[in-house]
């Protein structure tokens, strides 16, 4: 375990660097074309990375310069605005690269999309331009270890003589030893809860590297201490009065991860596809002299492109969903809809992205378990990313959404 004060460094010698303007990205296409360019290179050295534990310092400068992390910023403030439907295949081209790569960004869009929500004029001017102009990176301090429930919080926000101070311990902070900014929610002196944003390099801020995951395994979703830490006032946002508030920044949060999901899925498919056709033997039962002839093979590899395809037109669709509700005023029932779409999609993109994971071994036979092909952290990831939240209670909302038209939960924590 090292610990990653604020002006300390990493295993690898690294903290945040310097921010620098990044690339303007003007609109969906471009945003696509970059994130496809930036996967052929993430892809390399993906499998050496996980095996190793290699943070991903270069490749995330790389993702910061190329302009992708401003792409849903309002036009209004400089922002290319792309749709909900281009963000989750932004998503899903870098997580079929490097799921975890592609995972440490995705606390910035929902975090992006609160702000647009609720945020002043005044709040989304400082930070849209810190995003676009500087290229500042947003990461988040997640919910606490060894509480009931995951909506507990002792982390504090107090009032002081010399201003507001931020006390408390944090896990499943994705993306904050990568960031400048780092989000969290607390608790204020009346018990309510509000979300914080504290500067990475703002005394008493220390993220430590204990993320040991089996998956994922370079996220680097540790902890993060905050130890009487200074907060800008303009940079505290009052959660609990959003409470009742309608929105789309926890459909769009959860859009991302389905589309992580998505892509840890067809990178699973195209491994075991090129596996099969390339290294893998037929059976001796088989009758057939190549494993691409094999018809249960055949059979099988037909079954998970439409299972896969059958995901990614559902997850599309859930984000044309938002992005037909954000054209107007969003209401309760119209993020109640976000909602419900939303989890059909993370449902599928759950189901194929472990399905696929699996099934990868049973096409490709036994020679693609050894160590050397890394190909277990396909199952690794799909494994640890799709315990992001239980999929099994995304068929309970839709099924009590349908049979009695109860709209889905707000949560409050992360």
């Amino acid at each position: 375990m090292v610990d990653q004060s604020s002006h300390a460094s990493d295993v690898n010698g690294r903290r945040p660097s310097p921010p620098a303007r990044p690339h303007l990205i003007r609109d969906d296409q471009e945003a696509l074309d970059v994130a496809a360019r930036l996967a052929e290179r993430f892809v390399v050295g993906a499998s050496e990375r996980d095996a190793k534990r290699l943070l991903p310092w270069a490749e995330i400068d790389e993702y910061t310069a190329s302009g992708l992390g401003g792409v849903t910023i309002p036009k209004a403030f400089g922002g290319a605005d792309v749709s909900n439907v281009t963000l989750a295949k932004v998503f899903e081209i870098l997580c079929r690269a490097d799921p975890a790569l592609g995972q440490i960004p995705q606390n910035q869009f929902g975090v992006l999309a609160l702000l647009k929500d609720v945020g002043s004029d005044a709040q989304k001017a400082r930070i849209f331009g810190d995003v676009l102009n500087k290229g500042f990176r947003i990461g988040n301090a997640g919910p606490e270890k060894k509480t009931k429930s995951v909506a507990v919080s002792t982390t504090l926000l107090r009032s002081t003589p010399d201003g507001l101070r931020l006390t408390g311990r944090r896990f499943y902070s994705t993306g904050a030893i990568f960031a400048h900014w780092i989000p969290t929610r607390a608790v204020d002196e009346e018990g309510r809860a509000v979300q914080v944003w504290a500067a990475y390099d703002a005394p008493g801020v220390t993220v430590i590297d204990d993320w040991s995951s089996f998956g994922q395994r370079t996220t680097a979703s540790g902890s993060v201490k905050f130890a009487d830490v200074p907060i800008d006032p303009e940079l505290v946002f009052p959660v609990w009065s959003y409470a009742d508030r309608p929105g789309l920044a926890g459909p769009i949060s959860q859009l991302v991860q389905a589309s992580i999901d998505s892509g840890i899925a067809a990178a699973a498919v195209g491994d075991a596809v090129a596996f099969v056709r390339d290294r893998a033997r037929p059976w001796v039962d088989s009758g057939v002299s190549s494993a691409i002839d094999d018809p249960t093979i055949i059979h099988s590899v037909g079954s998970l492109y439409t299972d896969l395809h059958a995901a990614q037109a559902v997850l599309y669709e859930a984000a044309e969903t938002i992005d037909r509700i954000a054209r107007d005023k969003v209401t309760d029932a119209s993020s109640a809809i976000a909602s419900v779409a939303v989890a059909e999609a993370k449902i599928l993109t759950t189901e194929i992205a472990l399905a696929a994971t699996e099934q990868l071994f049973d096409l490709a036979g036994s020679s693609a378990t050894r160590e050397a092909h890394n190909l277990g952290r396909h199952w690794r990831n799909a494994r640890v990313h799709t315990l992001h939240d239980p999929v099994r209670w995304k068929y309970h909302l839709i099924g009590k959404y349908e049979l009695t038209g109860a709209y889905p939960a707000r949560h409050q924590w992360n």
